[in-house]
C-alpha cells in the first residue's frame, strides 16, 4: 500500500433524491417526480455546497438516459460552489474527441482546473441503441481506447492526427489549451475488454463494491496488466454507506429501505439487468440473486449490503454498520491499493454531513495510526 492519503468524493443524485425507497431506484423511465426531492440546481447546488463543507474532493455527476446532462449540470454547479472539483461522465464514443476537448478545455479554464472526466463505455445495449450506438461489447471498447487515446493528447496541447477503426481525426488540435490544469481520466468496466482498455488509457480506475477479497483480485490483474504497458493504475472504490451511531440504527434503515421497495419494481429491474452485456452489472447482480428477503441476509461481506442493488442500476452495495465499523471496512479496502473513494447516501444532503463528518475522519484517523504503529 502506498503512503498516499486517499481522496473521498460525493454522488449527485440527478434522479432525484428523498427518504423513502423512491430515491433508491435509478431505472431508465424514471425522472424525479417519482421521489420527494426533483434533482433541479437548487436541491443540488444545496448537495455540492454540502460536499463541499463536508470536505469531499469532487463531486460525480453521471451519465445516462435517466440523467440530466452532466456537463450543463456540473457547469452550473461551477457557480454555486468554490474549491470543490466534478467527476463529469460521458459516453465515449456518442461525441467527437476534438469536441469533447474543447468542452473540458472550456470547463477547466473557466473552473479554475475542477474538472476530472468519467469515462464511460456503456453496458446496456438497449440504452446504447437509444443514443443510435449499435456496436456490440467488445467494439465499444475498442471505440473507447481509441477515444480515451485522442482525448488525452488533446487536453496535453498535442496535435492528432489518427486513423483507427472508428476514429478518423486530422490535423487536430486545442487553441491554446489549459495544459497547466491537468485533467485525469476515470475509467470502469470489469471485462477484460475494459481491463485492457484501463490498463492502457486510464489514470484511475473505478471499481463497485464488491467484497474485499473480490476487489483485491481485481486490483491484483489490473495491477498487472497496467505493468505490461509500463503504466502504473490508481483505483477508486464506488459506494453507497449507510452510516449510524449505531450497527442497531444502521440496520434499522437497511431494514426500512429493503421494507419500502416493491417487489415488482426488482422483478422489472433484474430483468432488465439481465438483458445488459455488462460484467459489472453481472457481478452486482450476482451478489443478491434478485431476492428480497430481510436486510441481513443480504450481507455478501462484513457490513457490505447488496439490498441497493435490487431495484439500481450500476454500484448496488452498501457499508452498513456504525461510523466506526464503516470506517474500518473503508481502510480494509484502501490497504488493498484503493486510494479513492466516490460515496452516496439517502438522502445526499444529510448524508454528505454525516459521511464527511463521522465516517470520514475515523478512516483518516485509522490510517494514520497504523502508518504512526
Amino acid at each position: 500500500m502506498s503512503d498516499r492519503t486517499p481522496e473521498f468524493h460525493w454522488f449527485l443524485p440527478t434522479g432525484g433524491d428523498g427518504r423513502d425507497p423512491g430515491g433508491v431506484t435509478a431505472v431508465q423511465g424514471r425522472t424525479g417526480a417519482a421521489t420527494r426531492r426533483p434533482a433541479d440546481v437548487g436541491y443540488l447546488a444545496q448537495v455540492a455546497r454540502a460536499a463541499e463543507q463536508a470536505g469531499f474532493g469532487a463531486l460525480l455527476a453521471p451519465v445516462g438516459l435517466g440523467c440530466v446532462d452532466p456537463w450543463i449540470l456540473a457547469s452550473a454547479l461551477t457557480q454555486h460552489t468554490g474549491r470543490i472539483g466534478f467527476l463529469v461522465a460521458f459516453r465515449a464514443g456518442f461525441a467527437s474527441p476534438t469536441l469533447l476537448a474543447q468542452q473540458a478545455d472550456a470547463f477547466r479554464r473557466f473552473a479554475g482546473g475542477r474538472l476530472r472526466l468519467n469515462v464511460v463505455t456503456g453496458g446496456d445495449p438497449a440504452e446504447q441503441r437509444a443514443y443510435g450506438d449499435h456496436l456490440a461489447h467488445d467494439e465499444r471498447y475498442a471505440r473507447t481506447d481509441e477515444v480515451m487515446a485522442a482525448l488525452r493528447d488533446l487536453l496535453e496541447g498535442k496535435r492528432v492526427d489518427r486513423r483507427g477503426a472508428h476514429l478518423h481525426l486530422a490535423d487536430a488540435q486545442l487553441v491554446d489549451p489549459a495544459v497547466e490544469h491537468p485533467v485525469p481520466l476515470y475509467f470502469g468496466g470489469a471485462s477484460p475488454a475494459a481491463e485492457r482498455v484501463a490498463a492502457r488509457r486510464a489514470d484511475v480506475q473505478l471499481l463497485w463494491g464488491e467484497p474485499p477479497v473480490a476487489i483485491g483480485e481485481r486490483i491484483e490483474r489490473l495491477r498487472a496488466l497496467a505493468a505490461g504497458q509500463g503504466r502504473t493504475l490508481r483505483y477508486g472504490l464506488r459506494l453507497h454507506v449507510i452510516s449510524r451511531d449505531t450497527a442497531g440504527r444502521a440496520w434499522a434503515e437497511a431494514d426500512r429501505m429493503l421494507a419500502g421497495i416493491d417487489p415488482a419494481a426488482v422483478r422489472a429491474t433484474q430483468a432488465r439487468f439481465a438483458a445488459m452485456d455488462s460484467t459489472g452489472q453481472a457481478r452486482m447482480a450476482a451478489l443478491h440473486g434478485g431476492s428480497t428477503a430481510a436486510a441481513r441476509d443480504l450481507l455478501v461481506a462484513p457490513n457490505l449490503w447488496a439490498g441497493i442493488g435490487l431495484v439500481r442500476e450500476g454500484a448496488g452495495t452498501a457499508l452498513v454498520g456504525s461510523h466506526d465499523e464503516v470506517a474500518a471496512r473503508l481502510a480494509e479496502y484502501r490497504a488493498l491499493g484503493v486510494e479513492e473513494f466516490v460515496l452516496s447516501g439517502y438522502p445526499h444532503l444529510e448524508e454528505a454531513y454525516r459521511v464527511g463528518e463521522e465516517v470520514i475522519p475515523r478512516v483518516r484517523a485509522l490510517l494514520a495510526d497504523r502508518a504512526a504503529g
